[in-house]
C-alpha cells in the first residue's frame, strides 16, 4: 500500500480498522527513507524499524526526530562535528513521552548545526535538499525534518523553534509548522541553543496530526523549571474570526509571497475570517536585531561547556591548555564560531549595557504590543517568510540576507507565543507559507483556527 497519499491520522485510523499493518507503515515509511535519502539527505541516523506492535495511541508508529534532541542509544549530532559520535544515556522528555503513546524514532533528522541556521546548509553531513526541488534549499534549521515529511520519509517529525526553525522549513516546503507556546513542551534533553527562545515544535501533513501529536507529548515537566501546563480544551473557534494582519511586515515581502498571502486573505475572508488592519507596532523594526543579540549571547554561554573536557572530542593532552581547547573548538563549523563570537562580544564589558539590556528592552516592548493586539483578535496572520526558497550556495557569502529573511519569525519567539505555519500557494513551483500567531497559553485554539485557515486554503483532509 502506498501511504504517501495519508496524513497521520488517517495511518492510525486504518491500523485502528485493520485496513493496514503497524508493521507494514514503518517499513514503508522506511525503505522510501533508504531509497531518497542519498537524494533528499533529510536523515543523518536511520533506525530500522522493530517487527513488533506497541501500545499507545501512536501504537508502535515510528515518526522522524531532529538531532538535536537527546534519544537514548542513538547518537545525537546536532549536525556537529563536535558531537560527531556523541550516543547519550538518557532520552529527552520528549521521546519518553512520544515512547509512552505507543511512538518510536523512525531516525535522527539533519539541520543546521546545533540549529543555527535558516537554510539548512549549515550541516557537517551536508545540506538538506527540498524534496519539491533538490536544488532549492529546505529552510532551517529544522530542515530533515520538513523534508522528512514533504517527501513521505515520514509520517510526521519533531523539531525544535528558536526564531523561526519549524516555520522556516514548513513554508518552504508545503508542510505544517507549528511552534507551542515556550515551555509547552518539555525542553529537557534538548541541547541548547538559546533557552530563553528555543523549544521543540512539530512538522506535519495536516493541522490536525500536529494536535494530535501536540496533546500527547506537552505539558509541564518537573525536570524542566520553564515547563508550563497548558489547557486542552478543545473549543472551536467562534463562527466568525478576526486576524490582525501588521501592515508594515507585509510591506517587506518579495512581490511573489505578497501575490500568495493577498490571495490568502481573499480566501479567508470568504470563508468566514475579519481582516483587521494593524498599521505597526512600536519597537517592531529592532526585533530581528534584538533577537540576534539574544539568540548569540545564549548560544556563547551555551557551548563555552565544549572544551574537549567536559564536552567535545578529547585531544592531545600534552598540549598547553589554550591549544587544548582551541583544537577542540575547531570542531565548530563557521557559521556557529561566528555566532560564538558574536555572543561573547555582546556580553563583554561596555557592550552588555549597549546591547544586551537593550536586547531585552525592546522583547519586553514587543511582548506588550502583542498582547494588546490579542486582545482585540483571535490570531495574528503574517506571511511566513519574505522570500521564497533559493538555490543551494546561492546566499552563502551574503550571511546578513538569511539573517533577514527570519524578520518574520523571530517575534513569537521573543514574546513566547504560540505560531504556526500552514501552506497559502505556491510560486513558481515552490510553496509559500502562511503565519499564524496566538494568544500565550491557548495553543488547541490556535491550532482549531489554523485548522479553518487550511480548509479555506483547500487544504483537504480525508475522512473529515
Amino acid at each position: 500500500m502506498n501511504f504517501s497519499r495519508y496524513d497521520l491520522t488517517d495511518i492510525l485510523d486504518m491500523i485502528r480498522s485493520g485496513s493496514a499493518d503497524i508493521i507494514d507503515v514503518n517499513e514503508w515509511f522506511y525503505r522510501k527513507s533508504t531509497e531518497l535519502n542519498a537524494k533528499i539527505n533529510a536523515y543523518i541516523t536511520l533506525i530500522e524499524p522493530a517487527a513488533s506492535k506497541e501500545n499507545g495511541k501512536l501504537g508502535g508508529l515510528a515518526i522522524a526526530v531532529k538531532d538535536n534532541i537527546s534519544t537514548m542509544g542513538i547518537r545525537t549530532t546536532c549536525a556537529s562535528k563536535m558531537l560527531e559520535s556523541y550516543v547519550p544515556a538518557y532520552d529527552a522528555t520528549v521521546i519518553e513521552k512520544l515512547k509512552r503513546n505507543g511512538g518510536r524514532v523512525l531516525g535522527k533528522s539533519n539541520m543546521d548545526e546545533f540549529a543555527m541556521g535558516s537554510s539548512g546548509e549549515n550541516s557537517a553531513f551536508g545540506p538538506t535538499r527540498n524534496p519539491r526541488n533538490t536544488e532549492y534549499v529546505t529552510g532551517g534549521s529544522s530542515s530533515g525534518s520538513a523534508a522528512a515529511v514533504a517527501a513521505d520519509m515520514a509520517p510526521a517529525a519533531l523539531g525544535t523553534d528558536t526564531g523561526g526553525s519549524v516555520r522556516a522549513p514548513a513554508s518552504f516546503t508545503g508542510t505544517i509548522g507549528f511552534k507551542p507556546t515556550y515551555g509547552a513542551i518539555s525542553r529537557y534533553g534538548l541541547i541548547a541553543y538559546a533557552n530563553s527562545l528555543e523549544g521543540v515544535g512539530l512538522l506535519t501533513k495536516s493541522v490536525r496530526d500536529a494536535k494530535l501529536i501536540f496533546r500527547l507529548i506537552a505539558g509541564k515537566d518537573r525536570l524542566d523549571s520553564t515547563s508550563i501546563n497548558i489547557a486542552f480544551n478543545d473549543e472551536q473557534p467562534r463562527e466568525k474570526i478576526s486576524l490582525g494582519v501588521v501592515k508594515s511586515l507585509v510591506k517587506g515581502v518579495t512581490k511573489e509571497v505578497s501575490q500568495s498571502f493577498e490571495s490568502s486573505i481573499s480566501k479567508l475572508e470568504q470563508n468566514n475570517f475579519i481582516i483587521n488592519e494593524i498599521k505597526g507596532i512600536s519597537g517592531i523594526e529592532q526585533a530581528l536585531n534584538a533577537y540576534y543579540v539574544i539568540a548569540c549571547a545564549e548560544a556563547s554561554t551555551n557551548l563555552s561547556r565544549y572544551d574537549g573536557i567536559r564536552y567535545g572530542p578529547k585531544g592531545d593532552i600534552s598540549t598547553d591548555w589554550k591549544t587544548y581547547i582551541a583544537n577542540s573548538r575547531s570542531k565548530f563549523g563557521k557559521e556557529v564560531k561566528a555566532r560564538i563570537i558574536m555572543g561573547t562580544y555582546l556580553l563583554s564589558k561596555g557592550y552588555y549595557e549597549t546591547y544586551y539590556l537593550r536586547a531585552l528592552q525592546v522583547r519586553k516592548n514587543l511582548t506588550y504590543a502583542f498582547e494588546s493586539i490579542l486582545k482585540g483578535n483571535d490570531a495574528i496572520y503574517l506571511p511566513t517568510m519574505p522570500v521564497l526558497p533559493w538555490k543551494i550556495g546561492d546566499k552563502l557569502d551574503d550571511p546578513m540576507s538569511i539573517y533577514l529573511s527570519d524578520v518574520l519569525t523571530v517575534t513569537p519567539n521573543l514574546a513566547g507565543l504560540p505560531a504556526i505555519s500552514i501552506p497559502i500557494g505556491e510560486k513558481r513551483g515552490l510553496p509559500v507559507g502562511g503565519q499564524l500567531i496566538g494568544k500565550y497559553g491557548n495553543d488547541i485554539a490556535l491550532l482549531s483556527i489554523a485548522r479553518r485557515a487550511e480548509h479555506a486554503m483547500g487544504g483537504k483532509i480525508k475522512n473529515e
